[in-house]
């Protein structure tokens, strides 16, 4: 058996799982749309089906003060128990469980009814909670029991109650948000005992077989959380209360650390899971980051924690499971941390889905049957988009032939997996190659379309990319000769060398990540995982408060300018849940962010400047173009060499030149494919 200790049954105290994989919580937002539970019926499905051992859903509110943000999904109604029977009996059709997550969200909720232990505001959010009463807090507590005994008659296995990520129970539990001195406040055991409460009642209310898990802050990374002995002790006393497994949390959202963005190292946090682990008896659950079936089996096989929780993983590839069981890894699509069409779109109020795999959450809607007519399909271009309408369309049983002048596949993603941070673009290309070979895409590398008899094709798909725009400035073709400009591309492909002292002429999403491949480039530690805790101040085994420690960040001496024409903040549009982390590096190093400019000309000088209507000379050795993009687009030759316009399409950067969009160019080519 491929992965043994990753698919051995789990013994509860009442029941047991089939395999050690957790489909761990993550909101979808399905939750609030219209007929959104048979979506979310069959997006939970399609994971049971292929062998998740349990589900636990997005976070669902005990009530109205508990929601993160207005009309967001409870459960305290009838019809909330109705709407909940969809998802849990189809799950169950396939053999599978599944356990709903109750959450409240405290001083996290973005609404004005928010409550907290304590009337303080969280630095993320522009409400302020009220402080609750005792009589509130029981009111509190009776209402978690109320959410738990309903989900169990609404067919659940069992709930997860969340006491992490600074959400109300965490709030309840550290001094940073609990300033109370009564019985619900001041010494730790009283601070403790509102999540206490609410596992002894939830307990006394629903079957012995119903799972009860608790999500425990191991690694709070704010000031004032809990110590280690904190956190060991009350893993301890939720285990006496009745729980049935511990899951590891991680970081709240206000902490200034990343702990699910790309450049985490893989399985980051298992080490906290394993102390943890070592002082209870029931099983321990560990999460963040882990996205591949070996590392999974690594944290298992060192007994480092009983269960592995993935949540994006399963957007990213609904038969994960069933891949890792039959040692198909190369076939695993693999999640690769962006939170681009996750988190992103569930932070304003969107559905999410995945870059890797527009089909998730679209599963009702994305499909790809077999065509009435088979057609021959070419291809040209394989960066993101052609790749990935090939994909879809060849399993449609269409003939597909894939040309690209390059000497590889991956068009932009071969510079996006330079930048670090973002090296697990190397698992895409890896996963479209092992797809195109196993559909048997026709793949012609090295070979331009113009050579090929384009009237030979039912259809032509031109998914041709971009190439970067060159400003218009005086003396920036000189430059460009004598190699003192260059654009992202060069620079990424290891055409030139890094320069000591640059400027990066545009701040938009390239821009910056140029600036942090200049940042970090020739840094990589041999231990990644050292290099991270370092870097962001995190001590894995808890020595210190919280985790936190002071952060050692080797700096570069390199001198580097980021540049752009707007007169607004740079970085103002940068992805919510993981703008910022780019923006520390900068800052960190020390990058000179300069808006408002106006460029006026290249010499032998540097790049002459104006700002504020003051002129400066930047004296650099480099400049580095991340001015935007323009299409690669032969439309009209390719009408003019057929004959025909009705079977030519664009997709990707050939359809718009913009912002590099993974995203937007792979849904894209799964919508055309799945109507050609």
């Amino acid at each position: 058996m491929h992965y043994p200790h990753l698919f051995r049954s789990l013994e509860l105290k009442h029941g047991f799982l089939k395999n050690r994989i957790v489909m761990g919580s993550m909101h979808t937002n399905l939750e609030e749309q219209k007929k959104g539970f048979d979506k979310l019926a069959v997006f939970y499905k399609e994971r049971a089906q292929a062998g998740v051992g349990l589900i636990v859903t997005g976070g669902i509110s005990p009530n109205d003060e508990g929601v993160l943000a207005p009309g967001q999904a409870q459960m305290r109604l009838p019809e909330d128990v109705a709407n909940h029977r969809l998802v849990t009996s189809a799950v169950h059709q396939v053999g599978g469980k599944i356990c709903m997550q109750l959450l409240h969200a405290g001083r996290y909720g973005f609404h004005q009814n928010i409550v907290a232990p304590s009337a303080l505001q969280a630095s993320i959010n522009r409400y302020a909670p009220r402080e609750l009463t005792p009589e509130e807090i029981e009111k509190q507590i009776d209402d978690f029991v109320h959410s738990a005994r309903l989900a169990q008659q609404a067919g659940y296995d069992g709930i997860e109650i969340m006491g992490s990520e600074g959400y109300l129970i965490n709030q309840f539990i550290v001094l940073r948000t609990n300033q109370r001195t009564d019985a619900w406040g001041g010494d730790y055991i009283n601070r403790c005992r509102f999540a206490l409460e609410i596992i002894r009642r939830i307990r006394s209310v629903v079957s012995r077989d119903f799972i009860v898990i608790y999500r425990l802050s191991m690694l709070d990374l704010v000031e004032g959380g809990s110590s280690r002995e904190e956190v060991l002790s009350l893993a301890q006393w939720v285990e006496q209360a009745g729980v049935d497994i511990v899951n590891t949390g991680i970081g709240w959202h206000e902490a200034r650390v990343p702990t699910i963005a790309a450049m985490v190292p893989r399985g980051a946090f298992s080490q906290i899971t394993k102390i943890v682990k070592q002082v209870v008896n029931i099983p321990v659950m560990t999460s963040n980051r882990i996205n591949m079936p070996a590392t999974a089996e690594q944290i298992i096989l060192e007994d480092k924690a009983d269960l592995i929780s993935m949540a994006r993983p399963f957007l990213a590839d609904s038969e994960w499971v069933e891949k890792a069981r039959n040692g198909q890894d190369n076939s695993i699509n693999t999640c690769i941390a962006c939170n681009q069409a996750c988190l992103d779109k569930v932070f304003v109020g969107e559905v999410a889905s995945c870059l890797v795999n527009p089909r998730a959450a679209r599963e009702t809607q994305l499909n790809f049957q077999l065509a009435k007519q088979q057609k021959k399909i070419l291809v040209v271009g394989g960066g993101v988009a052609g790749m990935a309408f090939a994909k879809y369309a060849a399993q449609r049983g269409h003939k597909v032939c894939l040309v690209e002048k390059q000497a590889q596949l991956g068009g932009q993603l071969n510079y996006a997996k330079q930048i670090p941070g973002k090296s697990e673009f190397n698992e895409t290309l890896r996963y479209f190659a092992t797809q195109l070979a196993q559909l048997k895409v026709e793949l012609q590398l090295n070979t331009d379309a113009q050579s090929i008899d384009l009237r030979s094709y039912d259809e032509i798909i031109l998914a041709t990319g971009v190439e970067a725009r060159i400003p218009a400035i005086k003396g920036i073709e000189q430059a460009i000769q004598s190699k003192k400009a260059v654009t992202y591309a060069q620079l990424l492909a290891g055409e030139v060398k890094l320069a000591n002292s640059l400027a990066i002429i545009g701040a938009g999403g390239i821009g910056i990540d140029v600036a942090v491949y200049a940042c970090e480039a020739n840094m990589q530690d041999e231990n990644p995982y050292a290099q991270y805790y370092q870097n962001w101040g995190i001590d894995i085994n808890l020595h210190h408060r919280a985790g936190m420690m002071l952060p050692q960040h080797n700096t570069v001496k390199r001198h580097i300018y980021l540049l752009q024409r707007k007169a607004e903040v740079i970085g103002k549009n940068l992805a919510k849940t993981t703008g910022w982390i780019h923006k520390s590096v900068l800052k960190k190093q020390g990058v000179k962010q300069i808006s408002g400019v106006n460029y006026k000309k290249i010499d032998d000088q540097g790049l002459h400047i104006e700002q504020g209507g003051e002129t400066q000379v930047l004296a650099v050795e480099q400049i580095v173009l991340c001015a935007g993009q323009t299409s690669n687009n032969f439309k009209q030759l390719v009408q003019e060499k057929t004959g025909r316009a009705e079977n030519i399409h664009l997709i990707g950067g050939a359809f718009e030149a913009k912002e590099l969009d993974a995203e937007a160019a792979i849904y894209q080519a799964a919508l055309l494919a799945q109507k050609i």
